[in-house]
């Protein structure tokens, strides 16, 4: 099971982006309610998870963001852009994503 169709069994909507040019356009309808995102950090194309992450910051900050990476130095570094932490390390169990999605909006009263 992918991890959108396990959080959809979860009772979720799941937007799912083929890379970060495509979240960036789902981002922009501001009519679209968007609690969290949950991205790569080395998305392909010419927005990576960082830049994604930096412009959800800057541009809908009710929105929470999870980067999700390979632990590397790199990664660590987008503890500026996320909360709960920098990353979830890649390999990572949707158990353990769905959880960190459920703290993160019940701390913004979601």
């Amino acid at each position: 099971m992918t991890l959108g169709s396990y959080l959809r069994s979860c009772g979720y909507k799941v937007i799912e982006a083929a890379d970060g040019e495509e979240a960036l356009i789902v981002l922009q309808d501001d009519d679209l309610p968007i609690d969290a995102v949950l991205a790569e950090v080395a998305l392909r194309g010419k927005v990576d998870g960082f830049g994604l992450a930096s412009w959800i910051r800057d541009r809908r900050p009710q929105v929470a963001v999870i980067l999700a990476a390979t632990p590397t130095r790199a990664a660590k570094a987008a503890g500026d852009l996320c909360e709960e932490g920098p990353t979830m390390s890649k390999p990572y169990d949707h158990q353990l994503v769905l959880d960190r999605i459920k703290r993160l909006l019940a701390a913004r009263g979601k």
